[in-house]
């Protein structure tokens, strides 16, 4: 039998075409996997490269005053005022937005089921358009208090209610995640954005982003927890290196973080645009992943700061799942890195799951009908209320306050009626309203003297009607200059029963303050001072300052003139009200310090190292502090403050007893207890704070560290409060860079117990007997040069 071999193979390969067909006709019968109905993993594989490379780029956004890209032109980069802007996405202009005024989207993809999610900022209120075409409602948010002020309440159960209330609005007008809360360090107090965080100390900062967050994400909405991390200045932010050691990154810059992630689980955490040793923070692994993703545990994902990093591939690489606003270039970018080896598939794909495991969260993919109708007057409630219980009385000398309502009072200064929330910048709120102070004094009942304040409204509507429009957001017009009220402050001495001075500041994103005529008063402010003191003295009669700013000031060389200071900051929309309400005596001030002020500006432990050098246009700025920010320097080198961490004052008294820990040896954990009691005349709030004084000899320490904190009740007179703070291993523990171990060295512990850093009302102390290694970790970060840092020795 002969066998033709030719059509043997014909046969053969006939067959495996008709089983290849039957295998694609096979294939194209299976459903497309959907999301939220198939397995993540499912979905991810269905994807192409391009979809994936889309997704973890965000879509661009419509930023004001930049045109759109001209169609069927390749989008090109826009300059705005000396910041490069990267080409934008056609598509920002093209899909119509859900949100106007938002601050970005992602990508959606159909043919999946993923549908783009919408963030906005801010961190003192949601930043929308207030005003949209051909729609006659107005769409405002609440201006809430500045992120300051949440922490100088010391209340993390207050500010919680501020965050469900915050939530609730983030909902409501149909955004999925909130680009905030922020919180890094005050490491100097010329920050510009110092309004927007919290404390110069990581357990205030850690502690009031996790209650915020918190609070909003029990609406169904997400966060974005920033700037990840040392971004503590403004000046040259998106290109600066910090240079800072290991240590001073785990206790003090990081730590922060740490405790929110850990608390809160943030839906997002956002990279910051600085360099850190180095290295672009969005794209170093050690940062994002080792530490925040492994150590941590953050369950979800990592996004650029606005247009921040240069590397897109790096960014992927380091763990930085998402980029926004996101540009085409930055996709294209990876889907080449991904074909020529540089980006890897799995890497690729870990990002696009955390990605997709935030969406699968989002009200927008839950379908959540939002009303775009929040409770804007319930929210102002709760604005007024946080806002009253965060401002602190700095002197009240022969009981200046409260002052009774129905008094005349003299009302000074330009911010009297012209308050600032808060800060500028992605941290401004578009809001409906702002009481002044004028207008919360004239609530309350007290008489004001009205000639005075017609010259000074009529003053400031004169230059505001000169003033040019405002540029852009990072560019906020200059202050009006104070008004000349030399020639009218006898009269006012005579007719009024007190005096108000309002001093107002104000700063944000994009420049740091100034030391000349911002962080020192103007000539003019102090020549206010001082006219107003000697007139309304002479006369025996009070005055009263109020400093209605964003970040620290130099109060030394003038405090005298002034019988009461109440510190203000930036106090949201109900700023007036909340004032006079403090004022009045209807709110007894309970607001403490959570963050020094300083005798003066060269008293800074950075003073020296800050913004970076060289001057004009800084490079790199070293953090040669180390760990010595804030009270841990004033306290350890016996420098004295204007106003120390933790300071206030109220209008009643407290008396702390009975402090005691629970054992004298450490076995695990170990209890404080103390009992406060109201031994005034008005019912009050106070705040207990714990500091510890741990062994030194191995390694340098500071003389006290924060470990613990809580606000009493309202206490009526001669009402007790039993407070017990339990502290475990790891608060004991100290950072040490040789063994990348936090170790609770053996020793003798001090507890002390106060009202402020330096008031401490009683010690106690526990022995630990052996050493204990509280966490390994994995060694990262470290500086590229030698760091001389600060010691205690």
């Amino acid at each position: 039998m002969t066998i033709n071999c030719k059509s043997a193979a014909a046969v053969v390969i006939l067959v495996l075409l008709g089983s290849l067909q039957l295998t694609i006709q096979a294939q194209s019968k299976q459903p497309v996997p959907k999301f939220g109905k198939s397995t993540l993993k499912q979905v991810i594989d269905a994807m192409t490269l391009q979809e994936k490379s889309k997704l973890v780029v965000g879509m661009g956004f419509k930023m004001p005053g930049v045109p759109a890209p001209v169609k069927g032109e390749k989008p090109k980069a826009v300059d705005i005022g000396g910041f490069k802007l990267p080409p934008s996405d056609p598509e920002a202009y093209e899909v119509p937005e859900k949100v106007p005024g938002a601050a970005g989207r992602t990508h959606a993809i159909p043919r999946l089921g993923i549908p783009s999610i919408t963030v906005s900022d801010g961190p003192a209120g949601l930043r929308i358009e207030p005003k949209r075409p051909n729609d006659p409602k107005t769409y405002y948010a609440t201006a809430f208090p500045v992120a300051t002020l949440l922490a100088s309440t010391w209340d993390t159960s207050l500010v919680r209610k501020v965050g469900v209330a915050f939530g609730n609005e983030v909902r409501e007008y149909g955004v999925d995640i909130l680009l905030a809360p922020a919180l890094n360090i005050h490491r100097n107090p010329l920050g510009g954005r110092n309004f927007e965080y919290y404390s110069e100390d990581p357990l205030i900062a850690g502690s009031m982003t996790a209650a915020i967050v918190k609070g909003i994400q029990s609406n169904g909405v997400g966060t974005s927890i920033k700037h990840y991390a040392a971004n503590n200045q403004e000046t040259q932010r998106n290109s600066v290196n910090a240079n800072v050691s290991e240590r001073a990154m785990r206790e003090i810059y990081l730590k922060g973080f740490s405790i929110a992630v850990k608390a809160s689980q943030p839906w997002t955490v956002m990279s910051s645009y600085n360099r850190l040793n180095g290295t672009y923070t969005s794209e170093r692994r050690d940062l994002l992943t080792t530490i925040l993703k492994d150590e941590w545990g953050l369950k979800g994902l990592v996004m650029t700061d606005w247009f921040g990093g240069h590397d897109a591939v790096a960014q992927m690489n380091a763990g930085n799942d998402l980029l926004m606003p996101g540009n085409p270039n930055q996709s294209d970018a990876i889907v080449a890195a991904v074909k020529n080896g540089t980006l890897s598939m799995k890497q690729l794909d870990e990002n696009v799951e955390r990605i997709l495991k935030v969406i699968l969260k989002s009200p927008t993919f839950r379908g959540y009908k939002y009303s775009d109708k929040p409770d804007l007057a319930a929210h102002a409630k709760v604005a007024r209320m946080a806002a009253s219980e965060g401002m602190i009385l700095l002197k009240n000398e022969d009981e200046a306050l409260p002052l009774t309502t129905g008094r005349r009072v003299a009302v000074f200064g330009n911010t009297s009626y012209n308050i600032i929330a808060g800060g500028t910048g992605s941290g401004d709120v578009n809001k409906a309203y702002t009481i002044s102070l004028l207008q919360g004094l004239n609530n309350a009942g007290y008489k004001v003297q009205e000639a005075l304040a017609k010259t000074y409204t009529d003053y400031i509507a004169d230059v505001r009607a000169k003033q040019p429009k405002q540029r852009n957001f990072f560019t906020p017009l200059p202050p009006i200059p104070e008004m000349n009220v030399s020639e009218l402050i006898a009269k006012e001495a005579e007719g009024a029963d007190a005096a108000v001075i309002t001093i107002g500041r104000n700063a944000g994103e994009g420049a740091d303050r100034k030391l000349e005529n911002d962080y020192y008063l103007s000539e003019a402010e102090k020549g206010l001072i001082t006219g107003v003191a000697s007139a309304f003295h002479a006369k025996e009669k009070k005055v009263i300052v109020i400093l209605n700013i964003g970040g620290v000031i130099e109060v030394a060389s003038w405090r005298d003139n002034a019988d009461a200071i109440l510190l203000a900051w930036q106090p949201g929309l109900e700023a007036g009200n909340a004032i006079a309400d403090v004022l009045s005596g209807k709110v007894n001030p309970s607001g403490r310090l959570a963050t020094t002020f300083a005798m003066d500006y060269k008293d800074e432990p950075s003073a020296k190292n800050f913004p970076g050098t060289p001057e004009k246009k800084p490079e790199q700025v070293i953090y040669q502090e180390g760990i010595y920010v804030g009270y841990r320097y004033f306290d350890a080198f016996k420098v004295n403050p204007a106003y120390e961490f933790g300071y206030g004052l109220s209008y009643t008294k407290f008396k702390f007893s009975d402090i005691k820990v629970s054992s004298p040896d450490f076995n695990g954990s170990i209890s404080v207890k103390v009992t406060v009691k109201n031994t005034g005349i008005v019912a009050g709030k106070e705040v207990v704070q714990l500091y510890l004084a741990a062994p030194a000899k191995n390694i340098d320490k500071p003389v006290d560290e924060l470990k613990a904190f809580a606000k009493t009740n309202l206490l009526a007179p001669g009402q007790s409060q039993f407070l017990v703070f339990t502290l475990h291993a790891s608060d004991l523990a100290s950072f040490y860079t040789n063994k990348s171990a936090w170790i609770a060295d053996a020793g003798e512990y001090k507890v002390k117990i106060g009202s402020s850093s330096r008031n401490i009302e009683g010690t106690a102390s526990f022995k630990l007997a052996k050493a204990i290694v509280t966490e390994k970790v994995h060694p990262a970060l470290q500086p590229l040069q030698p760091i001389d840092e600060l010691k205690n020795k």
